[in-house]
């Protein structure tokens, strides 16, 4: 258990890429580029970098994604980026292309599809919502925060919680991960830093999930930002669940606490990544929610991959 300070607090924007299914949270200190409001044409680019490794969340390009699909995959696979975390599932598409595709797209840009964030997953579609994972070619079905309305976020005092309790959520995890892998399909949680907050019974929802969640069935997406940002330590999160964080998301934190490229940060990635092996890892994610001082999310996922290389990712 972590003994954690402060309040959480994120800003308004982050319910409303929520509401879009476009999860990935936001942090409050800070203004969005004016870059991801008004949207500029993707540049493609053709040469592809030599050296091809780690992969990117598709969130980072929410925007862009939405302008030239396939321009801005170019551009991810020419910065030098071997696979891939989608997050724009919607009435049965990812970025408005069959899961088919998709999947085609994908090979024909030799980029691999790894993993996705599901956040509208419920009982009743999640059969249907699997297939389409399954045949768009990924192995990986994200569950990005509490599904099925348990998270709540609160307009006025920004603060982000879910209902339910720890025990309600690991059980709908279980089920949702049964169905996963009825569906050729790995299931993984993804944390945020309010999971790690106790609540009005003691208990820290995501050392309940671990503890409790059937391995077989349910594992983790470790975000190694929201983790620092909650005053938690993945080193430990490592030692006491070993073998239980299979992807983790990369992104680094400025010394105001803001999202960053990685390299650009405060973070130690370096000790982190030498208990890879302890951890589980087998995909890592560069992500970057949201950029700043004019940043564009098609330069920070450069400047990521470079520092991937820094600290000797692979």
């Amino acid at each position: 258990m972590h003994n954690l300070k402060g309040q959480l607090s994120v800003t308004s924007l982050f319910l409303l890429f929520f509401i879009l299914g476009n999860i990935a949270c936001k942090d409050g200190s800070g203004k969005a580029n004016p870059s991801q409001k008004e949207m500029e044409p993707v540049i493609s680019a053709d040469k592809v970098s030599d050296a091809k490794f780690g992969g990117l969340a598709l969130y980072t390009l929410r925007d862009d994604m939405g302008v030239d699909t396939k321009g801005t995959l170019k551009a991810v696979a020419a910065a030098g980026y071997k696979y891939i975390e989608a997050a724009g599932y919607k009435n049965g598409e990812f970025y408005n292309m069959a899961p088919e595709a998709f999947d085609s797209l994908l090979t024909e840009l030799n980029l691999d599809a790894v993993s996705t964030h599901q956040g509208a997953v419920t009982f009743e579609n999640a059969d249907a919502m699997m297939a389409d994972v399954k045949a768009a070619g990924f192995e990986y079905f994200v569950v990005p925060v509490p599904p099925m309305g348990l998270f709540k976020f609160d307009q006025k005092t920004r603060m982000l919680s879910m209902t339910g309790g720890a025990k309600n959520l690991a059980e709908i995890l279980d089920t949702l991960g049964a169905k996963a892998k009825a569906a050729g399909l790995k299931l993984l949680y993804h944390n945020h830093d309010f999971e790690f907050v106790k609540d009005a019974d003691g208990i820290v929802p995501i050392d309940y999930l671990l503890e409790n969640c059937d391995p077989e069935l349910v594992n983790f997406q470790m975000d190694l930002y929201w983790v620092t940002k909650a005053g938690a330590d993945p080193l430990a999160y490592f030692e006491n669940y070993p073998g239980r964080f299979i992807i983790w998301h990369v992104k680094d934190m400025d010394k105001q606490g803001r999202f960053a490229p990685v390299g650009k940060g405060t973070i130690d990635f370096e000790k982190i990544l030498a208990e890879k092996e302890k951890s589980g890892m087998r995909y890592y994610m560069v992500e970057q929610d949201m950029t700043f001082d004019g940043l564009k999310p098609l330069e920070a996922i450069k400047i990521s991959h470079k520092g991937l290389d820094q600290f000797g990712f692979d």
